[in-house]
């Protein structure tokens, strides 16, 4: 009884983290929208200013709104690390079952804390003036160019294994596990599809300003206001299609069979909308996951 609560605890803890972080990522994505441009700096495109510069007194904005961007990166990214570091876990229990396992909160903390020092590293060496708002940009256009790879890699691994045991575990069981598949395909092709375009054009971005700066000494004239304008709009319009495409997965059932008619898996739905992946021992606590 008391493990079924705390199971039950858990899975409430991952709920609750999944769809905060997707309001904290809408919330701080909209301040940055809502805000325009020349308040942050008057030059629309990248260019260089130092920190404490008196010729440059916005500095202390742009710096802000490089912090605020980076924040909306790293809470929008965290949400791929939860569902990442739960298939893990899950898997871990079923491919090596006598192994010990950490807990997945903690492992998904850990991941998130080495994110974010990451940032305060970069505002600290801007703050120390190693290098300009130039060098902030790019530390946060490679690193998000990095986890997006990682992505790519690690939800093509995981979903090929989950949708082996989720296969499974429903022959076993004699139970329909067809809506949670198709579930895991999706989130798949979804997360995939997000994080290659990210990928592709943060390193698109990484490269030209690298070769731009070595050239010149500067980028303030590497990005036009076009190519800026594609950049912007490319990079945070996946960011709302990501976000409305996984609420849209995670809520759907994917039940309705050709003929209308419901699937068996319906009746484990909860009222969330989560179904729990049947356990390959009979007397264990199914396992739930905000994944399928």
């Amino acid at each position: 009884m008391s493990y079924s609560r705390s199971q039950g605890g858990a899975e409430t803890t991952v709920v609750t983290a999944f769809y905060s972080l997707i309001l904290l990522t809408a919330t701080l994505r909209t301040i940055w929208f809502i805000i325009p441009s020349t308040f942050w700096s008057p030059y629309y495109t990248p260019h260089a200013v130092m920190a404490f510069d008196p010729k440059y007194p916005e500095w202390k904005f742009k710096f802000i709104e490089i912090l605020l961007v980076g924040a909306g990166s790293l809470c929008l990214f965290s949400i791929f690390i939860l569902i990442l570091v739960y298939w893990a876990d899950i898997l871990k229990k079923y491919f090596y079952p006598g192994a010990r396992r950490s807990k997945p909160m903690v492992t998904f903390l850990v991941l998130v804390a080495v994110l974010l020092i990451l940032q305060i590293l970069n505002a600290v060496l801007f703050l120390m003036k190693n290098y300009s708002t130039e060098g902030m940009i790019l530390v946060n256009a490679v690193t998000l160019s990095l986890v997006s790879l990682v992505c790519v890699c690690e939800i093509t691994i995981f979903s090929h294994r989950f949708r082996t045991v989720l296969k499974t575990l429903g022959a076993i069981n004699q139970v329909s596990t067809e809506s949670q598949v198709k579930r895991i395909v999706w989130i798949t092709v979804t997360g995939n599809l997000f994080f290659f375009t990210r990928a592709f054009i943060e390193t698109i971005f990484a490269v030209l300003l690298i070769v731009y700066w070595h050239q010149n000494g500067t980028v303030a004239e590497v990005f036009s206001h076009t190519l800026w304008d594609a950049y912007i709009l490319l990079k945070h319009w996946s960011e709302v299609a990501i976000l409305s495409l996984m609420l849209y997965i995670l809520q759907s059932r994917f039940t309705t069979n050709m003929d209308g008619s419901e699937d068996s898996a319906t009746a484990n739905v909860g009222k969330g909308g989560y179904e729990t992946v049947p356990d390959s021992d009979p007397e264990g606590p199914t396992v739930a996951t905000l994944s399928v």
